[in-house]
């Protein structure tokens, strides 16, 4: 259907949201701080006088009840006789809801990438014991590292290769740390990125357990460090590791000890997602979410002196591009309003494992079998227009051919994610709801059209507004959007899963 009045950006509200929601004023919205109550008064605000609903009851507001975990950066690691500096040698933290974690002459054992996949036919914990103790492993997956299209997905990672899964499975397997050895490719960051997320604050949700079912010590090293304590065990690191992308690999003991504490100070805390509530005149029980995540992170000190992240791209951007839509929707009148209700949301934490994005998911308004379909963004192009759109996962669910659609409405192509190897599709709050079976597509576009954004911007006090941005790129991208919201919100097509997956199971258990 082709709406009298189509979308139309508003370049100046589009500025004047994003200026200031990353203005120093609100301190870089780290959750928990004066910075998340700027930023959630303002967007409760903008909803209501926009004139969309409260999602959650009567409030534009969803507690989420977090606890922030402050580990003292005076720590040092010690592995066999070598001492290690945190933050340029290693990083370290919990989400153990404890004031101390210890290795205590804790056993480190390698375990190649620390995967334990049934349907790959791979292990690297068979018949090794790693209760308690410390195990260091390879950041992404064996794909990555053969390029082999048959080993996992080659070059496009896999939920295998992310920090996150490493953790979880390392827990699973009963050990007490993990250190995760950066290397900027497999990584698809520098070194940087992995000192500034893990050496401020961190958030986390709560469990019944004090989280004692997380693994204790969530730990980075250097490549170099990895090199020097295999020296040390007498084994040369980079020969072992091109074993470890074999299958059949057995766990190495190295025969070394590690000892570390962390102190932390805790403040158990509520952070709060935001959404409104655009209802549909037909259907308005079956919702669309269109989303970015409100947060970043915050105030660090930086070479002495506090610094401000400001997060204007990354994802003040996003948050703008969801007030637009919201506006767009609620203008059209009469036989143009959507049919289907549209939730613009805006969770919190993104940036410390999703955890709004989590807790919405769990704690859904409505069942999650009502939720057909979430757009997140995660960063716009706020330089010229271009000639393509990304596509993040390639087969993964039938939303693919709505984006492809809308983007050949435009005269744009559709392009492969540039950097498979990344792991995009498993490190944005959609992939939360993803693990609840709603499909969902990912707008992200933080270093293609910009290539020093990724060096020196991302997740850097750099990230700053420009009142020089060209937001051609936005405005074409937010109608994109708009076409892909306007279809689904407008037809009676529930998006399916297409390839076999945990998600297109969870689907299934909905009658989806």
């Amino acid at each position: 259907m082709v709406h009298a009045a189509p979308f139309q950006f508003d370049e100046s509200a589009y500025r004047h949201d994003v200026k200031t929601l990353a203005s120093d004023k609100f301190e870089g919205r780290g959750p928990l701080s004066e910075g998340e109550k700027l930023t959630i008064d303002y967007l409760a605000k903008s909803f209501r006088d926009i004139g969309l609903k409260p999602a959650f009851g009567n409030s534009f507001v969803q507690n989420v009840p977090m606890a922030e975990i402050t580990a003292d950066q005076n720590m040092q690691l010690k592995v066999g006789d070598l001492t290690f500096a945190n933050g340029s040698d290693f990083t370290a933290r919990t989400e153990q809801v404890v004031p101390q974690v210890k290795l205590d002459n804790s056993d480190v054992v390698f375990v190649g990438y620390g995967i334990n996949a049934p349907e790959y036919g791979w292990n690297d914990y068979a018949g090794v014991d790693v209760k308690g103790k410390t195990v260091i492993v390879l950041v992404n997956d064996p794909g990555f590292a053969t390029q082999d299209p048959k080993v996992f997905k080659g070059n496009a990672m896999t939920y295998y290769g992310r920090w996150t899964y490493k953790y979880e499975e390392a827990a699973r397997e009963g050990a007490k740390a993990v250190f995760i050895v950066h290397e900027t490719a497999p990584a698809a960051y520098g070194w940087n990125v992995v000192e500034s997320s893990n050496t401020n604050k961190k958030y986390t949700l709560v469990d019944a357990n004090k989280n004692l079912s997380h693994v204790g010590v969530m730990g980075w090293i250097q490549h170099s460090v990895a090199q020097q304590i295999f020296k040390a065990a007498g084994v040369d690191y980079d020969q072992v590791k091109l074993t470890a992308i074999k299958k059949g690999f057995k766990a190495i003991p190295l025969h070394l000890t590690a000892n570390l504490t962390i102190n932390n100070s805790i403040e158990l805390a509520t952070s709060h997602n935001v959404a409104g509530l655009l209802p549909g005149t037909e259907h308005p029980d079956e919702w669309l979410v269109m989303h970015a995540h409100w947060d970043h992170l915050g105030k660090a000190m930086v070479d002495g002196k506090e610094a401000i992240y400001h997060g204007a791209v990354d994802n003040a951007s996003g948050v703008a591009g969801v007030l637009q839509l919201a506006r767009y929707f609620k203008s059209l009148k009469g036989k143009d309003a959507p049919k289907r209700s549209i939730l613009f949301a805006d969770f919190t934490a993104e940036e410390n494992g999703l955890l709004g994005a989590q807790y919405f998911a769990e704690h859904p308004p409505v069942p999650t079998k009502q939720l057909v379909a979430l757009l997140n963004i995660d960063g716009m192009n706020v330089g010229k227009p271009t000639n393509y759109v990304l596509q993040y996962g390639d087969g993964v669910s039938a939303l693919e051919k709505y984006l492809s659609d809308a983007a050949k409405a435009q005269g744009r192509v559709v392009k492969p994610d540039p950097r498979p190897q990344n792991g995009l599709m498993f490190r944005s709050d959609h992939f939360a709801l993803a693990k609840e079976g709603v499909p969902g597509l990912l707008f992200l576009s933080l270093g293609d059209t910009d290539p020093d954004y990724i060096k020196h911007k991302y997740h850097q006090p750099a990230d700053r507004y420009d009142p020089h941005w060209d937001l051609g790129g936005v405005s074409q991208d937010l109608t994109l959007m708009s076409d892909i919201l306007d279809k689904l919100a407008n037809n009676r097509d529930w998006p399916k899963w297409l390839e076999e997956s945990d998600f297109k199971k969870r689907r299934a258990q909905d009658g989806r």
